[in-house]
């Protein structure tokens, strides 16, 4: 299993980072360049790198995409992804530095996400010097006892009249925008981050491989395209 360090505040992310940068890890829409940089315009040295020790769900429920009208209520297609310990499996995950000035705005932005610290490998599986900041699944428990200071009500305001009122879930799909751009981000890395994203992002069962999931479901998710707010964000 891949060693990994929770990082609880401000201090122990400027622990990790250099003079000016720290490394952020990428595993779903930031697989993209281009949609990395729609979030960090200035990130530097964007590049593929393998994690060991953890597999892809989708499992989290955040409010991102009941306020840009992309999730499927109905459908219960309303899942982003999120990673998770597992023996055994390994992904193919993007690594770039942000400025260390980021910091507050990136935890603030992610909050939802345990935040662990966690040592990359190149694709001919050397460590890297530096750790980076990986997103990792959490609880609503831990969520709401330790970051969410407005409380549960007018958190899940964002999420307009879906009466969820959970963001970790076992029981959904994925957003099929969202996914969508996430296979085509994959893609664009090369034929081994497009299959390791197939063969290792699961549905929230962690049964279903989103390979076999895409195979069931058609061709009507890789044809749907993401609203003009979200084009250069979820463009693949």
């Amino acid at each position: 299993m891949a060693m990994s360090v929770d990082l609880n505040d401000v201090s122990d992310f400027e622990a990790l980072a250099s003079d000016v940068y720290i490394s952020i890890c990428g595993y779903g829409s930031l697989l993209s360049e281009t949609s990395a940089r729609s979030t960090f315009p200035d990130l530097v040295n964007f590049r593929i790198a393998k994690l060991t020790g953890f597999r892809r769900v989708f499992t989290a429920v955040g409010g991102f995409f009941f306020t840009h009208a992309v999730a499927n209520i109905k459908t219960e297609e309303i899942a982003g992804l999120s990673v998770e310990p597992c023996e055994g499996e390994t992904i193919l995950v993007t690594v770039f530095e942000i400025k260390k000035t980021e910091i507050p705005a990136f935890i603030e932005r992610e909050r939802e996400y345990r935040f662990l610290a966690v040592i990359p490998e190149s694709l001919d599986g050397k460590s890297f010097a530096n750790p980076a900041v990986l997103c990792a699944s959490c609880t609503d428990e831990d969520f709401f006892k330790f970051r969410c200071s407005e409380g549960r009500e007018i958190y899940f305001q964002q999420y307009g009249e879906y009466m969820n009122h959970k963001i970790w879930r076992d029981d959904v799909l994925p957003c099929r925008v969202y996914l969508r751009h996430c296979v085509l981000a994959a893609k664009s890395l090369g034929d081994e981050a497009y299959n390791n994203f197939l063969d290792h992002s699961f549905l929230a069962d962690r049964k279903t491989t989103i390979r076999q999931y895409l195979e069931k479901v058609g061709t009507s998710i890789m044809e749907e395209e993401p609203p003009e707010s979200l084009k250069t964000r979820y463009g693949g």
